[in-house]
Formats: C-alpha cells, sequence, structure tokens
C-alpha cells in the first residue's frame, strides 16, 4: 500500500523566499508590458540623466552638454548618471536607452522582490497577517499605473528602491555570520548611495539611525557607523553643489540649480501647501472614483488616519518606519509636485497602511471600528483595482510620453536642418540636443514664493534668453505652459521673435531676430 505524501509546511525563510520571487515576477511582467522605444527626453528629467551620462562617457565630466558652456550638473546626484554612462558611451543612442530600460525593469523587480521577502520574512505586517498579503501588496505597487508610467522612461527611481530596501533590510536584519557593526555600516553605505542617487535619500541615513539609537537603544558607536557614510556622501556632494552651482545661470535655476535654490525661494509658506498636497496622489491613486466630494473627502481622512497609525506601527517594527517619516517631513517642505517621490516608496506605504488595518481588525478592544475599517479598505482596493484594470486595458501608462516622443519625431527632422551653431530655447530642451545635437536651452523659467510658482517679466527673460545666446524659440503646443511667456514676450518685444515654423496643435518655432 503507498503511503500517503504529507507535505512539509514551508519554512519561515522558504514562504518569505516564494512572496519574493512571486513579488519579483509580477513585477517583471509588468515592466515588461513598458518596454518602448521612445525619444529620450519625453519626461523631461530622463532625459537630463541621459545627457548627464553622454557627458561623462565623452570626457566633459559631469555636466550638461546640452547647454552653452557646458555648465556642471548640481541638480541630480551622481550615481544614477554614472550607471547609465557606460551604455550611452558604448551603444549608439536609441540601443543605449533600450538597455537602460531593461536595466531599469530588472532592478524594478529586484527592489519589489527584497521587500517583499523582507516584509514576509519579519511579519512586517503583524502576527497572524495572511501570508500571501505582503507580496500581494508589493507586487500591486509594482504594477501600479505611477510606476508603469516611470519605467516608460528613464528614471532613478528603480535603482534608488533597491538601495532603499537594502539599506532598510541591513538595518534590520543581519545574516548570522556578521556582526550588528558590520550591519550598521552596510546599511549605512547602502543609504548613502540612495542618497547620492536622489537627494532624499538622506531621509534614510537619518531614519536609520534614529532607529538605532530611539527604538533599538543600539550604541551610539554602532549608531555612528550606519551615519558616517551618509555623512560623507551628503558632505561630497554639498561640496561640489556650492563649489559649481554659481555656474548655472539664474535664469534656470529652478530646473537646473540646487534644490537650495529652490527652497530659499520658496520660503516657509511652502510649509501648509506642500502639506495638505501629500496625500493627494494616493487619493487620486485609490479614491478617485467616489461620486462626490463629500464622500470622497470622508473617505479620504479616514484612509490618511490608518496610514498615519500605520507609520506609527512601523516605527516600532521597522527602520522603515522613522525612514518613511523623515522622507514624508521632507516632501512637507518641498515646493515641486510630490507624485513622483510619493511614488517611490508606494509599496512601503501599502505596507504600513495594511498593518494598520490589520492591527484595528485583530484588536479585540477595538471591535467598533471594524465595519468603517473594513468599509474604507474595500473603497481604497475597489478604487485601486477598477482604476489598474481600466488603466492597462488601455494602456493609459504609457499615452503622455508615447505623445510626446510622436509629437516630437515629427519636428526633429526640422531642427537637424538648423546651423550647427543654432541654440535653441525650447520645451523639452534635453529631448532637442539628444536627437539633434543643437544646444538647447529651457524657454519656460519659474520660481517659487511658497507654493506659488512665479513667471519672470518679459524684460528678465529677454535678458535670459540673450545671455544664453538663443537664436530660436520653440513651445510645444497651445496648452504649453510656455505659451503665456512667449505671449508676453510678443506683446512687449514686436518684431524680436518672427514665426519660421509650425505644425499641428500649436507646435511653434521662432527665429530670434538678434539686435532688433
Amino acid at each position: 500500500m503507498a503511503m500517503p505524501i504529507v507535505e512539509k509546511p514551508l519554512t519561515a525563510e522558504a514562504a518569505a523566499r516564494r512572496a519574493g520571487v512571486a513579488a519579483g515576477l509580477v513585477a517583471l511582467a509588468g515592466g515588461a508590458l513598458t518596454l518602448n522605444h521612445m525619444l529620450p527626453g519625453v519626461f523631461y528629467d530622463d532625459g537630463l540623466y541621459v545627457g548627464i551620462a553622454y557627458a561623462l562617457s565623452h570626457g566633459l565630466g559631469y555636466a550638461h552638454a546640452h547647454l552653452p558652456g557646458y555648465p556642471a550638473a548640481v541638480h541630480f546626484p551622481p550615481l544614477y548618471p554614472l550607471v547609465l554612462a557606460p551604455f550611452v558611451g558604448l551603444l549608439p543612442l536609441s540601443a543605449a536607452v533600450f538597455a537602460a530600460k531593461v536595466l531599469n525593469i530588472g532592478l524594478g523587480a529586484v527592489a519589489a522582490g527584497l521587500i517583499a521577502w523582507y516584509a514576509t520574512r519579519v511579519e512586517l505586517l503583524g502576527p497572524g497577517a495572511p501570508g500571501w498579503l505582503p507580496a500581494a501588496i508589493v507586487a500591486g505597487a509594482a504594477v501600479a499605473l505611477p510606476t508603469l508610467t516611470s519605467l516608460c522612461v528613464l528614471f532613478s527611481e528603480p535603482l534608488f528602491s533597491v538601495l532603499l530596501a537594502l539599506a532598510i533590510i541591513l538595518a534590520d536584519r543581519l545574516p548570522s555570520r556578521w556582526s550588528p557593526e558590520t550591519g550598521a555600516t552596510l546599511a549605512g553605505v547602502a543609504a548613502a548611495l540612495a542618497l547620492l542617487t536622489r537627494t532624499i535619500g538622506v531621509a534614510a541615513g537619518v531614519g536609520i539611525v534614529l532607529h538605532l539609537l530611539v527604538i533599538r537603544r543600539a550604541p551610539w558607536q554602532r549608531a555612528a557607523l550606519a551615519g558616517a557614510p551618509v555623512f560623507v556622501a551628503a558632505l561630497g556632494w554639498g561640496l561640489w553643489v556650492a563649489r559649481h552651482r554659481g555656474g548655472i545661470d539664474p535664469g534656470m535655476a529652478t530646473n537646473y540649480g540646487s534644490y537650495f535654490e529652490v527652497l530659499k525661494g520658496a520660503g516657509l509658506g511652502v510649509f501648509w501647501p506642500s502639506l495638505r498636497e501629500l496625500p493627494r496622489p494616493l487619493g487620486d491613486l485609490t479614491l478617485s472614483w467616489l461620486p462626490a466630494a463629500a464622500l470622497y473627502y470622508a473617505f479620504a481622512v479616514a484612509a490618511l488616519a490608518i496610514l498615519v497609525y500605520g507609520l506609527a506601527l512601523m516605527v516600532r517594527r521597522s527602520s522603515v518606519g522613522l525612514t518613511l517619516l523623515c522622507y514624508l517631513a521632507i516632501l512637507a517642505v518641498w515646493p515641486f509636485p510630490v507624485d513622483r517621490f510619493v511614488w517611490a516608496v508606494l509599496p512601503w506605504l501599502g505596507l504600513a497602511w495594511f498593518a494598520a488595518v490589520l492591527r484595528l481588525w485583530q484588536a479585540s478592544t477595538l471591535q467598533r471600528v471594524r465595519v468603517p475599517v473594513a468599509l474604507v479598505a474595500g473603497a481604497v482596493a475597489f478604487g485601486y483595482v477598477q482604476l489598474e484594470a481600466r488603466g492597462l486595458a488601455t494602456r493609459s501608462w504609457r499615452a503622455a510620453p508615447a505623445y510626446v516622443s510622436a509629437s516630437a519625431g515629427e519636428m526633429l527632422p526640422w531642427f537637424a536642418t538648423l546651423p550647427a551653431d543654432a541654440v535653441i530655447a525650447a520645451d523639452f530642451e534635453p529631448l532637442i540636443w539628444l536627437n539633434t545635437g543643437r544646444l538647447s536651452v529651457p524657454f519656460y523659467i519659474y520660481g517659487y514664493r511658497g507654493r506659488e510658482v512665479t513667471a519672470p517679466t518679459p524684460a528678465e527673460q529677454r535678458a535670459y534668453l540673450e545671455r544664453q545666446g538663443a537664436s530660436y524659440v520653440m513651445i510645444s503646443g497651445y496648452v504649453s505652459q510656455s505659451v503665456p511667456e512667449l505671449n508676453a514676450l510678443v506683446r512687449s518685444y514686436p518684431g524680436w521673435l518672427t514665426m519660421v515654423k509650425q505644425w499641428s496643435g500649436g507646435r511653434t518655432v521662432f527665429r530670434v531676430n538678434r539686435g532688433f
């Protein structure tokens, strides 16, 4: 008689590995949907990254090769352009961009796998949580529409996500063969690399050090080992910025200058508007389906309260708690739109939110809140799923970059006929230079006063364009942010600009009549 086969239950480590593999494969499949041959520069920052990588790989240093005079880059830290540099230096541009997109997809999958493995292994959602839930949350974040949109182009988020996950894991859970001091040092190195990928990575360094000191009660020497690499990275990058920030024209300081220039202009008045703006991307992703504003705000306030409770739980369970609090505190004084910064930590926010939902559901002393919590959780889950299903069916996540790429592709052959020494003041100026070789500067320039966007006067804008030696001006269409500034210039200086080319949708090129 055959003996019945009895399956052994999975060990905690095996279950965690399975969760990591599952989340990673879902992220990989989602990323594969985004592979494309769109032009680099369709989302602006991606063009800046590729342009800096070109400068690095062609002996121009850490600089903006598309701007007159090749000024040093001080807006973005150097790690991601350094990663891109071998691709751009060794391959034709289109092949380099495609290969780098494949790398980004791989990094996104690795990040999802690491986060799901870690969350399952340490029971980040709390004891009693379904074993499949951490992987499902992380996988859902990995294929969220904003994540897929960011994978269409060369953004630094995938690399940042991997480094942030490594920093958290090394700070919280060490291999048995390593000493706590080794783990703290390596966590600090990962956090330092995250800072050198995106400046806001400093939140990981501060959060990990605070976790070691306040929650773990670790010796200060161990916390210092974690903080030292972050301090060195921040000091080195800060010295570079301080030395080279003067090379950026004040007119384009918001786009190309250091973040200190932006924060100095915005002032403390940005705090309350930025704080109110902080939850908006999550509401757009999950609750935008609700039919009435009152209903939306009622559910949004409840969902936000759950998230705050979840962050409090995370503070006690992992270094990611204080890291997220530091991260969100920085965004609370950030004048820029916060969407991309929120999407970069979406899986961690999702884990914190569901940890709170489970805790509220399981607590015997909180039985009265079960029904409201279930309603909010159901509304959030339904909103996310229906938006995701509709977006995947219509491929809405690629609509914006695909439109810009197609629109620019129609215009680029004409730009390539301009004199080699032409300087084009344009929307999407990195895209124009990357694909035509013509120097290009931003036409639309702006600043902040609080969270309010401020525009230059026509005299200030003309002086800026003349300093840059602009010979042509291009706007990308009737809805371009450049239109009000262009109209003001035309009214103030009739005859200074002459229209020389126009395409559908208001895409127009003007020649600058120097000396007029």
